[in-house]
């Protein structure tokens, strides 16, 4: 059994599903947080000196933060032991249900690293933290796996308030931190590998769809997100498409929650009175993320909202979202992502069977029949980083960097993913997902190949 360090007045969430059974974290909201970044690291020395958990294979070594073993001086890139990568992803607080997976199949696909030799014969050590979803506790957990556990790259975060409060600790040290969450784009920094597609490729599509006659024409459009930068970014730049396509500012809503808001009875009728008024087919665009999406979802069937009715397009809405929901009632509503697991290809079979072996030997308390994009985004990351430091003979980030540009990685929805040469954006196909009956997504369209992403949008300012 795994024991995971806790963050300090936190209680972790590995309950099964959804959010933790103990007190929660309180993340800093939206932009507020972003201005308290640069005093992160005046935390007390409590915090500094927080335990790690440093986990290869099935064994566990506890690393104190203050006090390093000669063994973890020696797992430096250019060292003779093992090679670290940290691993940042919550195991408490309102992002655990998700980031906990996130977790796992990173230290999956490191066994199966391992288990082939490892990298340049030396093996691979996965860091396991848990920043609690507390998201200045990302960037302080991200700076000591850099300087004191000497990771080589970090793989982890879910949020773009997590993505961003690491940012300028990754480009401080130089150091490389993969992200395996679609997101707002409006970034390009030479220390984030972006592995999942920016709205470009995503959002707009799925939105366009839902505006032909065979996605219902929406003409109306009600914006409900979590409050930070993503759902902010995402609707600005929603706005400025939906302007171009002459939808008037009438026909617009936006509306944005606190995270882990659960209360969702006065907006989803404000949503039933917003589609009841005159102009056209109304959609919900939603944005909200961790444990709001299954209590909005609760509430939209509480209230009898159908997708015949009123779709919802939940844009971070993915299958482990959906436990312990009677999805009957929300079958038609909407997602978009770069992998559904539906999809039937030899590689995603045997991904989804090597997961459920994993979870099934290590007994872990998740879902063995359930595969999430991150996830797969998560372990194309690793492979690629392998593939890199493999071409380039070398583990530091900047030699990892410059061999990754142009490289290309197997995803298991069928397609041949591609670095771009120029961004570190990856090249990845698209589908949407219609929700079944069965707690998961039917793939209703997905892209002939894989889509150019557009890291800066032309509708951000339109």
């Amino acid at each position: 059994m795994r024991t995971i360090v806790k963050h300090p007045g936190h209680v972790a969430a590995d309950k099964g599903v959804h959010g933790d059974n103990g007190k929660r974290a309180r993340p800093l909201r939206g932009v507020r947080a972003l201005f308290l970044f640069a005093n992160f690291f005046s935390r007390s020395e409590a915090m500094k000196r927080r335990n790690f958990l440093s986990a290869v294979g099935s064994g566990v070594v506890a690393v104190s933060a203050g006090n390093l073993s000669q063994t973890a001086l020696a797992a430096t890139p250019s060292g003779s032991g093992p090679v670290k990568l940290g691993l940042l992803f919550s195991q408490s607080g309102a992002m655990a249900n998700n980031e906990s997976l996130l977790k796992d199949i990173s230290l999956m696909t490191i066994d199966q690293i391992n288990a082939k030799g490892g990298v340049m014969g030396r093996k691979v050590e996965g860091v396991v933290v848990d920043p609690a979803s507390d998201w200045p506790m990302y960037a302080q957990m991200s700076k000591q796996l850099i300087l004191s556990e000497k990771v080589a790259a970090i793989f982890g975060c879910w949020t773009s308030v997590s993505r961003k409060s690491v940012l300028p600790v990754v480009e401080a040290q130089d150091s490389l931190l993969f992200y395996p969450l679609h997101f707002e784009g409006e970034e390009q920094s030479k220390n984030v590998v972006y592995l999942n597609s920016p709205p470009s490729s995503s959002v707009l599509p799925a939105v366009e769809y839902l505006m032909t006659p065979q996605g219902g024409e929406a003409k109306r459009f009600f914006m409900l997100g979590s409050d930070y930068v993503w759902p902010r970014t995402i609707n600005k730049m929603l706005k400025g498409y939906l302007k171009t396509k002459g939808v008037p500012n009438s026909a617009i809503r936006e509306q944005y929650v606190p995270f882990s808001h659960s209360n969702f009875q006065s907006i989803v009728r404000d949503i039933k009175a917003f589609a009841a008024q005159p102009g056209g087919q109304a959609i919900v665009v939603l944005t909200v993320v961790g444990d709001s999406i299954p209590a909005m979802f609760k509430e939209a069937i509480n209230q009898g909202i159908r997708a015949t009715d009123i779709p919802i397009l939940g844009l971070d809405v993915v299958d482990s979202d959906l436990e312990g929901l009677d999805t009957a009632p929300l079958t038609g509503h909407l997602s978009c992502w770069c992998y559904f697991q539906n999809i039937d290809t030899p590689a995603n079979r045997q991904l989804k069977s090597d997961w459920a072996s994993y979870v099934k030997a290590k007994q872990l308390k998740h879902r063995p029949d359930m595969v999430i994009d991150p996830m797969v985004s998560t372990v194309m990351g690793i492979q690629l980083w392998a593939q890199a430091a493999t071409k380039a003979k070398s583990f530091e980030p900047a030699a990892v960097r410059k061999a990754m540009a142009g490289m290309t990685v197997a995803d298991p929805a069928g397609y041949v993913a591609k670095m771009d040469a120029t961004n570190q954006y990856l090249w990845r196909g698209t589908m949407i997902g219609s929700i079944n009956a069965k707690q998961g997504f039917d793939i209703l369209w997905k892209s002939k190949d894989i889509v150019a992403p557009v890291p800066y949008s032309p509708f951000v300012k339109a």
